[in-house]
C-alpha cells in the first residue's frame, strides 16, 4: 500500500511539472534572447508568443502547452495502472483484469474491497492530476509560480480525459475565435462550453467538476481581457 501511495502522489507530482513547462518562456528566451513576460500581455500563453516572436512559434507553444496537459494526465492513467496491477498481484486474485470500459476503468474478476475503493477513486485521481497540470501552467514553479492563462493546456487534459468534450470545445473556440477576431473571446467561451460538453456526453461526475473548476479558473485568469473587452479596448489578435 505505501509502494502505491508513493506511485500516485509520484504521478500528481510529475503532472504538476508538466503543466509548468515554461513553454513560452523559452521558446522566446531562444529566439529573441528576451523574457516575454516583458512584453505585451506579460504572460507566457500561445497567444502572447504570436504577438512576441511570431506565427510559427507561437503555434509551437500552443501545440506543446496542449501536449502538456494531454501528458499529464496519460501519465497519471498510466501510474494507476501499475497501482492496480500491484494491487491485483497482492491480493492474489488469479482472474486477473478481464478487460477495460468505454470510460477506462478496469473490469475485474474477484474483486477485493480494496480494489474497490481504488476503482472508485480513480476518477478523482485523474481529475486532481488534470487541475495540477493546469495550475502548473498557470502559476510555473520555475517563474516565480507566474505563466500562461492554462486554455491550451487545459483542453489538452480535456483530450485525454474525453476527447468528445475536447473536440466540442474546440470547435466553440475556432468559432468564437472566427466571429471575434479575438483569442481571448474564444478562450473564454471555450471555458464555459466545457461543462456543458460533459453534461451532454454523460461523462463521470469527477469530469463535469473539473470542466466547471477549471472553466471557471481560466475565466478568472482572463480577467484583464474581459475588462478590456468591456471597455472596448481588447486588441484584436487576428485584423478584419
Amino acid at each position: 500500500m505505501g509502494l502505491s501511495i508513493a506511485i500516485v502522489l509520484l504521478g500528481l507530482l510529475a503532472a504538476y511539472l508538466l503543466g509548468s513547462i515554461p513553454t513560452g518562456f523559452l521558446l522566446v528566451k531562444a529566439l529573441k534572447g528576451t523574457d516575454i513576460r516583458e512584453y505585451g500581455s506579460g504572460n507566457t500563453g500561445a497567444t502572447n508568443v504570436f504577438r512576441v516572436a511570431g506565427k510559427k512559434p507561437g503555434i509551437a507553444a500552443l501545440i506543446i502547452d496542449l501536449l502538456k496537459g494531454v501528458l499529464a494526465v496519460l501519465l497519471m492513467y498510466w501510474m494507476l495502472n501499475v497501482v492496480l496491477s500491484e494491487m491485483v498481484a497482492s491480493s492474489g486474485i488469479a482472474s486477473g483484469i478481464a478487460g477495460t470500459s468505454d470510460s477506462g476503468s478496469f473490469i475485474y474478476g474477484g474483486q477485493s474491497a480494496s480494489i474497490d475503493r481504488f476503482m472508485s477513486s480513480r476518477p478523482w485521481l485523474l481529475v486532481l492530476s488534470a487541475l495540477l497540470a493546469i495550475l502548473g501552467h498557470s502559476k510555473s514553479v520555475w517563474l516565480g509560480f507566474s505563466g500562461g492563462k492554462s486554455a491550451a493546456t487545459g483542453l489538452g487534459v480535456l483530450l485525454a480525459l474525453a476527447w468528445p468534450v475536447a473536440l466540442g470545445v474546440a470547435a466553440v473556440f475556432g468559432a468564437a475565435l472566427g466571429l471575434s477576431r479575438t483569442v481571448s473571446v474564444g478562450s473564454i467561451a471555450a471555458a464555459l462550453s466545457a461543462s456543458v460538453f460533459m453534461l451532454l456526453t454523460q461523462q463521470p461526475f469527477p469530469y463535469i467538476l473539473l470542466a466547471l473548476l477549471c472553466g471557471c479558473y481560466v475565466i478568472f485568469l482572463h480577467r484583464s481581457n474581459i475588462a478590456r473587452l468591456m471597455a472596448g479596448t481588447e486588441p484584436k489578435t487576428f485584423g478584419r
